[in-house]
């Protein structure tokens, strides 16, 4: 087996410009993100480990929502979860798998969760 490191963000409310319907493509729509990315951990982690032998969870929170570029429209969420994978991706070869969780909080009725969740691996 392979040792993993999972970094983990979660229940991040971002406003996004998503959607395909008239009512959605004019106005940001608040989604609630998460995000795991699996990372090759060094051999042993000790008290002394500095934090370049891991990944910063701020990488994570920066991809969800600041490198999220502003006045793009996605019309998919889908497209949303793929530039947050690609971001975390390009910025640390270390990451072997990110997955990422998106809900669209405005078409909850009931407390639902409606939304999408992308797993990509580094290729």
């Amino acid at each position: 087996m392979t040792d993993l490191l999972q970094l983990q963000v979660h229940d991040l409310e971002v406003e996004v410009l998503t959607g395909i319907y008239s009512e959605e493509t004019h106005l940001p729509q608040p989604l609630r993100i998460s995000v795991t990315a699996d990372v090759a951990p060094v051999e042993h982690f000790a008290p002394d480990t500095p934090l370049s032998a891991s990944k910063s969870y701020i990488d994570l929170k920066h991809a969800a929502t600041g490198a999220l570029p502003a006045g793009v429209h996605f019309k998919l969420v889908e497209a949303v979860a793929e530039h947050i994978c690609e971001t975390i991706f390009v910025s640390d070869a270390r990451v072997r798998r990110v997955e990422v969780k998106i809900v669209k909080l405005a078409i909850a009725e009931k407390g639902e969760s409606i939304g999408i969740t992308l797993v990509r691996h580094r290729r």
